[in-house]
């Protein structure tokens, strides 16, 4: 990023703007905490650099990544028709009409955030910035601002690990992936996290063959095993290539497209395709910002530093969303945002964001969601808790969907039956964990649940079983 100096007649420094909160990104959490302090202060700016404002998730994350995986997900179901009976001569993808589809669904959410932020309620500055001392921002395009409060909400970045030959050969990030129009012959995948996951299945559904190359023992590694085996298992089914516990040695560009070279089972292996996928995880987008001149302080995963109100190791100087953590999730972003611009203004009865009934999806099929605290985490953290699980390939309406991928565990407190968690991987898990979120939410029992009327057949009405087996063994 191209440097400027102050001015260096001390009188111009009154031509500066000055805001009385400024926010430093505009996606989830940036966007948000603007819109709450606007509620506090006349003076209130974004600072964003992107080409289109919008953020990650509307723009190259979410939105795109979940419309093209549904399309994908209806193009499977009509490829396996005849397990349904059903006869259906062929099915494809019209990659073209597929990226002008996705294109249509993200312009509508990226047009209406623009408007938003382009309302007027906001000082829109359209630039890259760095810190001159922990009130200026210098940015690239030679203004200086100052502000008596700022939000750092930049993000996160693809990371690129050092492997010999990765950032040299250019290979694809999630960015091209969600721009394709044209259905990619091969691909190898590096990485076995959610967005290296739902990109392999979604490129394996569309047509591509597809090799997936993981560094640690098994996919999806932030999740539990017992999850991490089923969607494998899924990968495996529908004609992925799937290796785990490897050691990227070298990545080379070739005539032909890319090689990969790895260690895996102590022998040396190569991997080719047309096309390689670097999705080896994201880091926080922090690197030109000159933190240090702020006095602000970060992590050793790069993440910035906050305390319990977002705040950093200055305290009118927040963080919030991917470049701080813990979690790269959005509504956990817009709950930071939103906090870190009602605390800078010192209003009353807050409360730090609570992650205990945080819920976390993976849109891979089958998905996989969690909420709450697992029994593993139970155990680690020596509390009690009785747990019972229940597999989708012994429930009615999943059976006849085709759907048997997968099982639902609830975890519960032994004396209360109060309800401390939920994982499930299975058909529509992301939209079924909510029955437990709302359930954490509540401190309700496994009774409470069980009072509840569950329609058969539903997919929803997997849940009763467990909370049975949880209701024989605790007090009513």
């Amino acid at each position: 990023m191209q440097a400027h100096l102050l001015p260096s007649n001390i009188a111009d420094l009154t031509l500066m703007p000055h805001y009385d909160f400024l926010v430093l990104g505009g996606g989830s959490a940036g966007f948000n905490a603007a819109r709450v302090a606007r509620d506090f202060a006349d003076r209130v700016a974004i600072v964003d650099s992107a080409p289109q404002l919008g953020g990650l998730c509307i723009l190259r994350g979410c939105m795109p990544s979940k419309t093209l995986l549904y399309s994908a997900e209806v193009l499977h179901l009509a490829r396996h028709a005849a397990k349904l009976g059903l006869t259906i001569p062929s099915a494809g993808a019209d990659m073209a009409a597929l990226h002008a589809r996705k294109l249509k669904v993200i312009g509508e959410f990226a047009a209406y955030r623009e408007q938003a932020m382009n309302s007027g309620r906001y000082a829109i500055h359209r630039a890259g910035a760095r810190f001159v001392d922990s009130n200026t921002i210098a940015l690239d395009n030679g203004d200086t601002l100052t502000a008596d409060r700022i939000l750092i909400a930049t993000g996160s970045r693809v990371s690129w690990p050092a492997i010999p030959g990765l950032a040299e050969s250019k290979p694809w990030t999630s960015d091209d992936v969600l721009e394709l129009d044209f259905l990619p012959e091969s691909v190898v995948v590096l990485g076995g996290g959610v967005v290296a996951c739902e990109l392999a299945q979604l490129l394996s559904r569309l047509g591509s063959r597809v090799t997936q190359i993981q560094r640690s023992p098994r996919v999806l590694k932030e999740f539990s095993p017992e999850a991490s085996t089923v969607v494998a298992r899924a990968f495996t089914d529908e004609g992925i290539e799937l290796l785990t516990g490897t050691a990227l040695r070298q990545v080379r560009r070739t005539a032909d497209g890319f090689e990969v070279e790895f260690l895996h089972d102590g022998e040396t292996r190569v991997r080719s395709a047309r096309h390689l996928l670097n999705a080896l995880g994201r880091e926080p987008c922090t690197a030109a910002l000159d933190l240090a001149a702020a006095g602000v302080t970060t992590a050793t995963n790069g993440r910035i530093r906050i305390n319990e109100w977002q705040q950093t190791s200055q305290p009118h100087i927040y963080a919030g969303g991917d470049c701080t953590g813990p979690f790269e999730i959005v509504h956990t972003a817009v709950a930071q945002g939103e906090l870190a611009a009602r605390h800078s203004f010192q209003r009353p009865g807050l409360k730090p964001v609570d992650y205990s009934g945080l819920l976390q999806v993976v849109f891979t099929d089958p998905q996989v969601a969690v909420v709450g605290r697992s029994e593993a985490e139970q155990a680690a953290a020596g509390t009690p808790c009785l747990a019972a699980s229940y597999p989708f390939d012994d429930h009615g309406k999943s059976i006849l969907m085709e759907a048997k991928y997968g099982y639902v565990k609830v975890v519960a407190e032994p004396a209360t039956g109060r309800i401390l968690g939920a994982e499930m991987v299975g058909k529509d898990a992301g939209e079924l964990i909510h029955l437990f979120s709302v359930a954490l939410a509540m401190r309700a029992t496994v009774h409470d649940l069980l009072r509840a009327h569950w329609y058969h057949p539903t997919l929803a009405e997997i849940v009763t079983y467990p909370l049975e087996e949880l209701a024989e063994k605790i007090p009513g």
